[in-house]
Formats: structure tokens, C-alpha cells, sequence
């Protein structure tokens, strides 16, 4: 068996999603599976070493995961040739410093979004890295959620028809931790930290919509800061700065409209987290994280609107659970086999640093089209 040992710089990934989605559910995931088949005889194997700021941070993530290669200095591993791919999953104001170097050190990159603070920024790095010849890419995990998956092949197969729009709901509630701690972290709802709602969730609604359902052409954005006060990781109260609910429209090609809301102070009663209804000419379907239901044309109730009576259908009842037809790995596992692969042979992979742009374009004109209380056109970067 031929193996492709690729060293891997992680930083930032003592934090929750770095930790547990892109270390151990993926990269240490992959190791244990014994790397990514490329041939009947060649495996890709990944090699990471842990980077950030906090020794004993790092360490203790070490021991957790079994991988035993970890440093504070950034720069020494980028000068190791050894380390092909620098991966940055590091709070958003400091992610594009990083990038920028590890370019510089001619590393191939991959990196979580949204990719810079401006999208001139996210752009610089795109045109860095292609003018270098570093391959490049952004994660864009929700693209292989199961449920987005069975929507995917729904499309494929042509149920909807004419899709007609989109209507997508996500969030929970955070609590505020005056009693109850907070489940996020506190720069979240800081402006002055890159923190908001706005700028965390348009980047996945911008590639959800661009990849499934057509080019974003427009965009009306309404965001709000509900709560005024939360309490820190130290117990400290502070002001919230940024954006804790969005609410927004998108124009996508092909006529279809697409609605989004976000919010970290809605309370649940939905299948998901994330759900997203497509109603199309000859069929409707609702997606979640893993599962899928569908309605189609001939399948529809007719409903007549009259108040003064109980509700005689049973809407719930008329829609039907897509099977499990295939096997689902985790989305962020999926995206990491892919990356590696347009690494070490060359296999086509267009979710880059472009894409990511483009992220944070939509996130720039929502909250554009927010201050401004109008519709923002989308250019093509």
C-alpha cells in the first residue's frame, strides 16, 4: 500500500467546532479509518500538529486526541516543508493575517468562514493563493448534511418542477447566563470582535443558496440586537454590540426567492435546528440536518380557511419520510477527503477562497441593506 503522509498545521482548534468537527470527528477520524482510499493500493494520511496560543490548551487536547504534535510558534511549522496545508479555524479578525502568511509560505490552505472581516479582504486571499499556485478551499459543511443530501437528489430527479422558493429557519436560544450559562461565546455579540449573526450565517446561506438553488442576485436584510446585556466566560456582564437576529430576503436567478431567518433568541418547535422548506409547481420538501419529508402534487390537501372551526387536517400527516438510501459520513469529515484529495491528485474541488468571498460579500450586503432599510444588489466578484 502507497501512503501520502501530508502534514497538516491545525490553528485554532481548541475551540468547540475546531475540536470536535474538524479534529476529532474528522482528521483524527480519518486517521483511525486509515487515511482517505484513493486507489485500491493508495491511501492519503494525514499528519496534524495542533497550533494556538495556549500551551496547556494545546496539550490537554493532545492527550484528548491522540495526537501528540502540538506549538504555540505558527512560524516555526510554517518554515517546516514537512507541513503542506495550513488549516486556520481561529476567531474571524485573526484568520486572515494567518491565511496570509501561511500563502506567503507557500502552503496550501483551507480554512473555516467567514474567511476576512471585508470582502476585499477574503478576495486578497483567493487572488494570493491562485497567483501562487497554492490549492485552496473554505468549509462549506451544510452542503453535505444528509438532509441537504436528500433534498439534492430530490432536485436531481426533478420532484419539485419549477422550484418557486425557499424558506429557511434556523437557531435556538442562548441563554443569557444572568442564571442559566451561555452555550456560545461571548465575542459572538461583540462588534468590535467580528462577532453577529449577520456575518456568521449569511457565508452558509450565500454557498446553501449558490450551490442548490441558483446565484444570489439580491439581497433585503432586517438584523436586531434582542438582547441588550449578556454575561461573559468570567462572569462579568457586558454589553451586546452585534446582531442576534437576522431576517432576510434573497432574489435568486431563475426567479425563485428565498427567505432566511436566524436567531440565537428563538425558542424550538420545528423538526431541526436547521430546517428548509422548497416548495416547487409539483412537489414540497422540508430538510433538516439528517432527515427529509416531502409532500408532492398529488399528495396536497386542499384546504378552505375557516377560523370558527377546529382544523379538520391533519397537515403533518400528509408527508412522507425520505428512506435512507445511501450512508452518510459527517459533512465536515466529507469535505476534508475531498480537500485532500484535490491536494495530492488534483481532483476538482470549487468550494475555495472565491466562494468564501462571496460569503462575506452577502454578509457585507445585508447588513448594507440593513442601514440603509432597502433592497442591495449582489455583484459578481
Amino acid at each position: 500500500m502507497k501512503t501520502h503522509t501530508i502534514g497538516i498545521i491545525m490553528n485554532g482548534v481548541t475551540g468547540r467546532m475546531g475540536t470536535n468537527q474538524h479534529l476529532l470527528r474528522s482528521i483524527k477520524a480519518i486517521i483511525d479509518q486509515g487515511g482517505v482510499k484513493i486507489s485500491a493500493d493508495e491511501v492519503i494520511m494525514p499528519d496534524p500538529i495542533l497550533v494556538g496560543r495556549n500551551a496547556s490548551k494545546l496539550e490537554a487536547l493532545g492527550k484528548q486526541s491522540g495526537i501528540n504534535k502540538f506549538t504555540t510558534d505558527l512560524d516555526s511549522v510554517l518554515a517546516d516543508p514537512h507541513f503542506q496545508i495550513y488549516f486556520d479555524a481561529q476567531v474571524t479578525g485573526r484568520r486572515a493575517p494567518a491565511v496570509k502568511k501561511a500563502i506567503l509560505a507557500g502552503k496550501h490552505i483551507y480554512c473555516e468562514k467567514p474567511t476576512g472581516t471585508t470582502t476585499e479582504e477574503a478576495l486578497e486571499l483567493y487572488e494570493l493563493a491562485t497567483a501562487a499556485g497554492l490549492k485552496n478551499g473554505v468549509v462549506q459543511d451544510k452542503l453535505w448534511l444528509p438532509g441537504m443530501l436528500k433534498l439534492m437528489r430530490l432536485m436531481e430527479n426533478g420532484f419539485f418542477g419549477k422550484i418557486l422558493s425557499v424558506r429557511g429557519e434556523f437557531g435556538y436560544w442562548v441563554f443569557e447566563g444572568h442564571t442559566v450559562p451561555a452555550q456560545r461565546p461571548s465575542w459572538n455579540y461583540r462588534k468590535e470582535d467580528d462577532g453577529g449573526i449577520i456575518v456568521d450565517m449569511l457565508c452558509h446561506w450565500r454557498y446553501v443558496l449558490d450551490n442548490l438553488f441558483g446565484k444570489v442576485k439580491a439581497v433585503s436584510c432586517l438584523g436586531a440586537t434582542h438582547i441588550p446585556e449578556r454575561i461573559d466566560e468570567n462572569g462579568k456582564p457586558y454589553k451586546c454590540t452585534a446582531d442576534d437576529a437576522c431576517y432576510a430576503t434573497f432574489e435568486l436567478e431563475d426567479n425563485v426567492i428565498a427567505q432566511f431567518n436566524s436567531s440565537w433568541t428563538v425558542r424550538v418547535r420545528r423538526d431541526d435546528l436547521l430546517t428548509l422548506q422548497v416548495d416547487g409547481t409539483k412537489g414540497s420538501a422540508v430538510a433538516g440536518l439528517r432527515e427529509c419529508y416531502t409532500q408532492h402534487y398529488g399528495n396536497t390537501p386542499k384546504p378552505v380557511w375557516n377560523p370558527d372551526i377546529a382544523q379538520p387536517i391533519p397537515f403533518f400527516e400528509g408527508w412522507s419520510k425520505v428512506p435512507e438510501q445511501e450512508n452518510f459520513d459527517n459533512a465536515f469529515k466529507t469535505q476534508w477527503e475531498l480537500f485532500l484529495k484535490h491536494v495530492v491528485i488534483d481532483t476538482p474541488f470549487p468550494w475555495d477562497l472565491k466562494a468564501g468571498a462571496r460569503g462575506v460579500q452577502l454578509a457585507e450586503k445585508g447588513i448594507e441593506s440593513w442601514e440603509k432599510r432597502q433592497w442591495v444588489t449582489i455583484e459578481d466578484l
